[in-house]
């Protein structure tokens, strides 16, 4: 299928109206997606994502708390009183299994409740790159945006880097001529450093942050291609398995 693709550079260059009846898929490499999928993938029932802080008090209100865990980072670091941060590392199986985790990042969550008024939207990251491209290859509806959730409403490399390995896929190596800017930028990048992925990630702005208060590991975990084979969804207001 011949897919329309645009590529957004964050969590705020879009609007309503771009997202409208398209397919979204929303790429936060580090950490937000790469989360989300590692803590789908060991057992929680679903992850509810937050907009502000300050919206997660309406959960408890009418869901059983036992069952909830909040979740999630300031300025990359665990908000104080929260369960776990934004470390996917820290998303195993023995503390998230059929638990509902409400979850409110910088960037990630922010960029996933602004798309709401998308047709799909589907959560991204190297981890289940090529899941998302068969996703997008066998789905009737062919208006595709590729939103990189970004850092403080600036560019981060390794998410237009993931948009980039998704649009040389769904064209096979081929770009259109009448292909976006935003495509034309993520397909170009890719085709410069997609054979070593890690090293550029490793070399980014947020790399270095993330160095800096101590999530080294974080870095090399959410730099690995296609670990997982399945493509998480929001729905509902709800993040789970397609």
């Amino acid at each position: 299928m011949r897919h329309e693709i645009d590529v957004f550079s964050s969590a705020i260059s879009f609007s309503e109206q771009d997202v409208r009846n398209k397919t979204v898929v929303v790429i936060d490499v580090l950490r937000a997606c790469s989360t989300i999928q590692t803590a789908l993938e060991h057992g929680a029932n679903g992850i509810i994502p937050l907009a502000e802080n300050d919206d997660a008090g309406r959960y408890f209100g009418f869901l059983d708390a036992s069952s909830m865990l909040l979740c999630g980072e300031k300025e990359g670091k665990k908000v104080e009183g929260y369960k776990l941060g934004n470390s996917p590392l820290e998303y195993d199986r023995k503390t998230v299994e059929n638990k509902t985790i409400i979850l409110k990042t910088t960037n990630g969550t922010r960029a996933i409740t602004r798309s709401s008024g998308a047709r799909e939207i589907l959560i991204g990251s190297f981890l289940n790159l090529t899941a998302i491209v068969e996703a997008l290859k066998t789905q009737d509806h062919s208006e595709v945006l590729l939103i990189c959730s970004g850092w403080n409403s600036r560019l981060s490399i390794e998410d237009l880097l993931c948009a980039g390995a998704i649009t040389h896929q769904l064209f096979e190596a081929h770009l259109p001529d009448d292909a976006t800017d935003g495509v034309k930028v993520s397909y170009g990048l890719y085709e410069k450093f997609g054979s070593n992925i890690p090293a550029l990630i490793q070399s980014s702005n947020h790399a270095k942050r993330l160095r800096d208060i101590g999530f080294e590991d974080d870095i090399a975990y959410c730099s690995q291609i296609d670990v997982f084979s399945s493509v998480p969804g929001f729905h509902e207001g709800v993040i789970s398995i397609r």
